[in-house]
């Protein structure tokens, strides 16, 4: 039976993710002392760690010399080719050199070896060809598998770029590890995007004031619906005579209870005990207690024990989707 297109597609696209995972899996039995010794000499370093390569191997050192700064170990990426016109002078005493080279041999790269002897900056070398000028010229050399890459003409690099940008993730994580790094750390060098946001504090974040949707226990529920109509979040509290919060009205409620939506009050639609969270915890806490709920929304207080609400935080204010998936 002839295979359509697509179908060869998806064959291909299976056959090259199992060629590049049994590659994964060799590299990962590879991890030996050199690796370690390559982490301490990171941890060591007095300044930097300068990541290089050139081609497909410089692609992949740049994200390499990325993830290690923004995991805790201060790293930059030199273009091997313009380190030959003067861009050597970045690699400065006490920086560690860490190079990817998947021949090993790439001619671009000898001058930054020079140049890294002449300063005494020490020398880590990703490579899988055990014999090349990379290999010998390192003072800690990280061998690769020696495996067929991924393309038709195994000629293009694939499998071996990603065992390179693997090898780069497991020293940066194994670094950040090392150093006693907490999540408090690395949201601390992600201050925008995703991260960023998630690592702000909720009383930053929450709706509050005016735009707070709130009613008593004794509202009728026609006022319910005039408020939750005016304040557009979907939902309201529900507070007592106090003002502490002992319930919560979403619009599935009003679906459940549509019966009883002419005739009832507040505290008769409402689901008690809803979900708090102190306005100082960060962003990231509150997603993992919508995560833990299965709840989209948070009501904030100002201190621990207290159910007096001074905002409300919807996941959609903090993330693009529930932290459960769709």
């Amino acid at each position: 039976m002839l295979r359509t297109q697509s179908e060869l597609h998806q064959d291909i696209g299976r056959e090259v993710i199992a060629l590049e995972a049994q590659a994964l899996a060799e590299l990962g039995a590879m991890i030996n002392g050199s690796f370690a010794a390559a982490v301490d000499l990171m941890l060591a370093c007095k300044q930097r760690v300068v990541v290089s390569g050139m081609g497909k191997s410089g692609h992949i050192a740049r994200k390499v010399a990325a993830t290690l700064a923004a995991t805790g170990t201060p790293a930059h990426f030199v273009h091997a080719a313009e380190a030959a016109h003067g861009d050597a002078g970045m690699v400065m005493p006490g920086d560690v050199l860490l190079v990817f080279s998947n021949s090993g041999d790439t001619a671009e790269l000898q001058p930054l070896y020079a140049h890294a002897r002449r300063i005494g900056v020490q020398l880590i070398g990703v490579s899988r060809n055990r014999d090349s000028l990379l290999m010998r010229r390192s003072d800690i050399g990280l061998l690769l598998p020696q495996l067929p890459e991924a393309c038709t003409a195994s000629m293009a690099p694939t499998t071996s770029s990603t065992m390179m940008l693997a090898l780069g993730d497991a020293l940066a994580v194994a670094a950040m590890r090392s150093r006693g790094l907490s999540g408090a750390d690395i949201r601390a060098l992600h201050p925008g995007g995703d991260i960023g946001r998630r690592s702000g504090l909720v009383g930053d974040v929450m709706h509050s004031g005016d735009r707070l949707p709130l009613v008593n226990v004794d509202t009728p529920m026609r006022q319910v619906l005039i408020t939750m109509t005016e304040k557009r979040l979907g939902m309201t509290g529900v507070v007592d005579a106090s003002g502490d919060l002992v319930g919560i009205i979403t619009d599935g409620d009003l679906r459940r209870h549509a019966d009883d939506i002419a005739a009832g009050t507040a505290e008769r639609l409402m689901t008690p005990a809803p979900k708090l969270i102190e306005q100082s915890a960060m962003v990231d806490d509150a997603l993992e207690m919508m995560r833990a709920h299965r709840i989209t929304v948070l009501f904030v207080v100002p201190d621990p024990g207290s159910r007096r609400p001074v905002g409300a935080v919807q996941i959609y204010d903090i993330a693009s989707s529930p932290p459960w998936g769709q």
